[in-house]
């Protein structure tokens, strides 16, 4: 009997399509059923070949060699990966196996993934694609009614190798060039380099920022404060005595309301999430960053089944999907989400003019629950916050808007203008929703804010109880944070003052995608071109010498963006792969060039008295995602010390996390409150209190799971403890 077999991505998504199949019978790398196989890409399978697969000369890193520029690209199996490959390949060549269903991620990524692994192992029988936005069992066996022929999705294979090829071609290039031509560990692309820039240009922005100093005058008045404004409606006054004069005049006078505005007005609610939105709010509320973000929603995708598809830049859904919000909605109608999700379900038809949009889904629509009964208990810490999120934007775009009353007064003192301005709720609307410490919007850097104002009519008559002058400093430009880069790369356009460079970036697109901006952000991190403060993000001295010793345009955002877009016009069959990937081919050979030819210089300002033990050379002192590391300068050499880490181990104090620091027998516990503790005596400590192997193996598994690349000395004393107390 003729088999088809079912390529999926991950292993866990391969065994939930195998249950839903009925394939049961487990074998090297696969399930077998009556009517399926199912395997999995686990780690891809196969990628693009090193240089040095299309010359052996280009092994060797050396910008004699440069640029390197392939007749053709070639892939190879990952060495990691050859054996579950070689179980795929088998599978594809058994005669029995008939046809070919891609069940990898339904996205660019996904496609490229399933193309390449088939190309290699020489595929050439009928293939069709799975292609749905939820893992559960329904949104499977729907999925499978309804394949579509895989030459349907060929434009997005195509976009999808445009986009490595690209990559691979201008990335490598440009950071064997920066790292021969200066000596030291340097990389760049296409669309890492513009980021960077960003938080460099913003850095140098609040360098050069000189403050001034201005006041403002605001009224004390019978229960609510009134602001002084001139005629053009500005607040601030920079000269000092004027100030206090105008606030000594008109001290004890009284104000006349010369004005009363009432407006109604009402708030649509917000869209669904996408993925950017969602991992710019995660930022926000809970400090995660988007690479968290995902790889939670990676969990409540694939092994929870309660949202729908991560990797998505769209915020609404198409018509189809509406039948199944009831459904949904009975899904959350659980602990704090139930009375809300009651009252939609009361209210029918449902109100979905603020979440259907057609034109603006694409390959998959908005993050939105499943039909799958939601079991809370279930959930870790941050799965649940990021369920919380996502269920509560989907209660809120299916409420009506927020209905409101502003009120605004104009007052005069002494022929002096004053303005004071209030809200009165008349419908909460989507707000229902959300509770007051679930306000996500960025603060109000008005002077004028919003209060509770009494019942006034025009031609009142108010004492002024006090009149008094506020000092105040211009400020710089806020930092990034991870929440607020995500807004930067997908709308570049508004961090760039240029007019005519603004309009192109609005016209072309954002920098990277929803999919891949998580992973830039943190290749920025691994390469220690940018450190966490608190939120903030701060870029390092060699983050802001390789934005210089970049070619300017690398650095253009406006670039990269419209390079995004063409990346856009493929996938849609508007734009042939060639024609890009050759444009690619001249840019890189144009950037080797333009570095080759550069006279400026490179310097290690974070340079150590101590020596690499392999190669000699003085380590330099970076500071990683999770503490501080001694690294070789030499990239030939590669060597690479943790000297602080920050660990999940609590202080007995204050209960902040503590950092551990030293080497063997030296090693001790370090935290901001001043406590210290060295390990031995935190062993000692733990076992006293009855922590036992259990808390240790899970201490050992979080610091695993957390670690920097590098040893930890930590983990490897507890590994020792561990063991002799088996």
């Amino acid at each position: 009997m003729a088999k088809t077999l079912v390529l999926a991505e991950k292993p866990s998504v391969a065994r939930e399509l195998a249950r839903v199949l009925g394939c049961k019978q487990s074998g090297e790398g696969f399930l077998e059923g009556e009517r399926y196989i199912v395997t999995w890409a686990l780690g891809h399978l196969v990628e693009l070949a090193p240089p040095e697969d299309y010359d052996k000369a280009w092994a060797k890193w050396d910008l004699l060699t440069l640029p390197m520029l392939p007749d053709k690209m070639k892939t190879v199996v990952i060495p990691q990966s050859g054996r579950q490959f070689r179980a795929v390949q088998t599978l594809m060549r058994r005669g029995d196996v008939s046809d070919l269903v891609i069940a990898t991620d339904a996205g660019r990524e996904g496609e490229l993934v399933a193309r390449w692994i088939m190309e290699k192992a020489g595929w050439k029988k009928p293939a069709k694609r799975l292609w749905i936005s939820s893992q559960t069992d329904k949104a499977i066996k729907e999925g499978f009614a309804h394949l579509r022929p895989a030459a349907d999705y060929d434009d997005l294979y195509h976009s999808a190798r445009a986009r490595s090829v690209a990559d691979w071609v201008v990335g490598l290039n440009v950071t064997r060039a920066l790292t021969c031509k200066y000596n030291a560990q340097l990389s760049a692309g296409r669309v890492q380099t513009p980021t960077l820039a960003l938080i460099v240009d913003r850095e140098e922005e609040i360098r050069r920022f000189q403050p001034k100093e201005f006041f403002t005058v605001s009224a004390k008045l019978p229960g609510f404060t009134a602001t002084w404004r001139d005629k053009n409606g500005q607040a601030r006054i920079f000269d000092r005595s004027q100030a206090e004069s105008l606030a000594a005049r008109l001290s004890g006078k009284t104000a006349v309301l010369t004005e009363v505005r009432r407006t109604r007005k009402q708030t649509p609610p917000p869209p669904a999430y996408d993925l950017t939105e969602l991992q710019r709010d995660a930022n926000k509320k809970y400090a995660y960053s988007a690479k968290e973000t995902l790889s939670v929603m990676q969990s409540l995708y694939e092994v929870h089944k309660i949202l729908t598809y991560p990797r998505t830049d769209s915020r609404y859904i198409s018509d189809d999907v509406v039948p199944t919000l009831p459904e949904r909605l009975r899904s959350v109608m659980i602990d704090a989400y139930a009375p809300l999700a009651r009252q939609i379900m009361m209210n029918r038809p449902l109100q979905t003019r603020y979440l259907v949009n057609n034109a603006k889904v694409s390959d998959h629509h908005a993050i939105i629950p499943t039909e799958e009964q939601v079991e809370l208990w279930r959930l870790s810490g941050p799965e649940r916050n990021i369920f919380d999120l996502v269920a509560r934007r989907f209660l809120a775009v299916l409420l009506p808007p927020f209905e409101y009353e502003e009120v605004a007064l104009t007052l005069t003192i002494d022929g002096e203008t004053f303005h004071a301005r209030g809200k009165v709720v008349k419908e909460p609307g989507w707000r229902a929703a959300y509770d007051r410490s679930f306000d996500l919007e960025e603060e109000d850097s008005d002077e004028e804010q919003e209060q509770s104002l009494p019942e006034l009519r025009q031609g009142d008559r108010l004492t002024v109880q006090s009149v008094r002058m506020v000092p105040g400093k211009t400020a710089p430009p806020k930092r990034y944070t991870e929440a607020t880069l995500l807004t930067a790369m997908e709308h570049p356009a508004a961090q760039v003052r240029d007019k005519d460079q603004s309009k192109i970036l609005e016209e072309t697109g954002g920098l990277g995608t929803p999919a891949t901006r998580a992973d830039i952000i943190e290749k920025l991190f691994s390469a220690f071109y940018i450190e966490r403060r608190g939120k903030e993000l701060v870029p390092t001295s060699k983050g802001a010498q390789v934005v210089g010793l970049a070619p300017a345009d690398l650095r253009s955002a406006a670039l990269t963006a419209k390079w995004e877009r063409r990346l856009g016009e493929i996938a849609l069959g508007r734009e042939k792969e060639e024609a890009f990937v050759g444009e690619m081919r001249t840019y890189a050979a144009h950037l080797v060039a333009e570095v080759k030819a550069s006279d400026a210089t490179y310097t290690h300002d974070n340079v150590t008295r101590e020596k690499c033990p392999d190669c000699g050379k003085f380590l330099l002192s970076v500071k990683g995602k999770r503490g501080k590391l001694l690294v070789c300068p030499d990239r030939e050499c590669g060597y690479r010390r943790s000297v602080t880490q920050t660990t999940n181990a609590r202080c007995p104090n204050c209960h902040k996390k503590m950092e551990l620091r030293g080497e063997g027998e030296k090693q001790l516990f370090a935290c901001v409150c001043g406590y210290r503790e060295r390990l031995s005596d935190f062993k000692k400590r733990r076992e006293s209190k009855s922590a036992g192997k259990g808390d240790v193996r899970r201490y050992l598994q979080q610091q695993e799971q957390q670690k920097d690349s590098g040893s930890s000395a930590m983990a490897e004393q507890l590994k020792k403890w561990l063991e002799q107390n088996q």
